[in-house]
């Protein structure tokens, strides 16, 4: 493979050793790429003889620095001056110039869910694909992808990077104020964003959010522009028997999914039955538990007030759990959602700043914990006699002041909800 072959006539620096550090190692080692370093801030033992002696010189000499995506250029003020040669493992991906159609997914909110709705979409549709990136795979250890679709969840952190990333489909799904600590400002993290289409051609789609059109002709990108076709979906999704897409909260996903399956020209009988038996992602708006006219819902994967505000929207008479480490800069808007919530419980190490966001607006209690939150429900839902009633764990917030990730925290609500729930109501 020629591409390979230039590839080993350069050298590299392999900056952060985590999941797609790690990735990139494997992959020069597959392909007998044997000029580079690695380097770690934190992590020492691991490639002990390939680690660079004197970082600083290093820096200097290699041609490029594959730099880990949590890495903030912001932080990490002597990487700043070497920013040209700074690239990802999705750069490298598109470096050796893969034979398939790639299908790039970024956005605030909603990209997990997307690329989880494009592979079963495809494979629903017995077309062949690979799933990688952001979402857990590392792209580089993706296997037999040749003439197959490859779906490629990119974080703006990845992106912020990247040099050479080339998608035939990008998505441009939304953009809200987050990861502004680490972009700086919220211009520096739409501009990550819009580097998707910096190198398609007219032969590239570029399907993106009808709100973001504006920024997108500014930059007078070469691809075609498509925006969803939400008019066409609404009436489609009447169709579709499935509660969790069929929820206000997945229909700018959908909206997005039925473009590109015309595109594809998938038949719509055919994306109806693909979408039936399509299963929603932990910890994103996901219905765990029903308990007479009551629904659980988890959505511990809402880190900002946008995320949150998109499933109180998509909820009635809920009884909201929050709190955590919040946003830099979030704010919080409940002109809309206001009516749709019964009362508000406050957890985590950042109480004052949440109570300031709700109070005189809605009736709350600070609760400290999931576990008093849910306690503190439970007896509430005995004293009112609405119906249709929603608890939501919708945090708004990040979760390393009480929890390891997002994960062990929405685990541990749907074990207490488990737990109380069923003893009480």
């Amino acid at each position: 493979m020629p591409q390979i072959q230039k590839l080993k006539e350069l050298s590299f620096l392999v900056y952060g050793l985590g999941l797609s550090g790690c990735s990139v190692v494997k992959f020069f080692r597959k392909n007998k790429i044997k000029n580079y370093k690695v380097w770690d801030d934190k992590q020492n033992n691991l490639f002990k003889s390939k680690r660079a002696h004197n970082l600083k010189k290093t820096l200097n000499q290699v041609d490029y620095i594959v730099l880990a995506p949590g890495i903030s250029l912001i932080r990490k003020k002597n990487l700043r001056k070497f920013k040209k040669k700074i690239i990802t493992d999705i750069d490298l991906f598109y470096l050796i110039k893969n034979k398939c159609k790639s299908i790039v997914v970024t956005g605030t909110n909603g990209k997990s869910t997307t690329c989880k709705l494009l592979a079963h979409l495809l494979q629903k549709n017995k077309i062949k694909f690979k799933l990688g990136g952001n979402i857990g795979t590392p792209i580089l250890d993706l296997k037999n992808f040749k003439d197959s679709y490859v779906i490629i969840e990119a974080s703006s952190f990845q992106l912020s990077h990247s040099k050479f990333v080339c998608p035939d489909y990008a998505f441009f799904l939304n953009l809200t104020n987050d990861h502004l600590d680490w972009h700086g400002t919220k211009n520096n993290y739409l501009n990550s964003k819009l580097k998707l289409f910096n190198l398609q051609n007219k032969n590239h789609y570029s399907i993106l959010n009808k709100k973001l059109k504006k920024n997108f002709l500014k930059k007078n990108f070469s691809s075609k522009l498509i925006f969803p076709d939400n008019i066409s979906y609404k009436k489609v999704k009447t169709k579709i028997k499935n509660d969790y897409l069929t929820s206000a909260i997945n229909d700018e996903n959908m909206s997005f999914i039925y473009t590109f399956a015309k595109l594809l020209k998938i038949k719509e009988n055919s994306f109806v039955h693909s979408m039936q038996s399509f299963k929603g992602l932990s910890h994103r708006f996901e219905i765990f538990l029903r308990k007479k006219d009551i629904k659980f819902i988890n959505d511990s994967k809402a880190t900002s007030f946008k995320s949150a505000q998109i499933a109180l929207d998509s909820s009635k008479n809920t009884y909201w759990i929050l709190g955590g480490l919040p946003k830099k800069g979030d704010i919080l808007n409940l002109s809309e959602s206001k009516k749709k919530i019964i009362k508000c419980y406050i957890i985590g190490k950042n109480i004052n700043f949440f109570k300031n966001q709700i109070k005189y607006k809605l009736p709350f209690s600070i609760s400290k914990n999931l576990k008093n939150s849910i306690i503190q429900i439970i007896k509430d839902i005995k004293l009112q006699k609405n119906k249709d009633r929603t608890v939501l764990f919708s945090p708004a917030a990040a979760s390393f002041d009480q929890f390891t990730n997002f994960e062990e925290r929405g685990e541990e609500f749907k074990r207490l909800c488990k737990k109380y729930v069923r003893k009480f109501i």
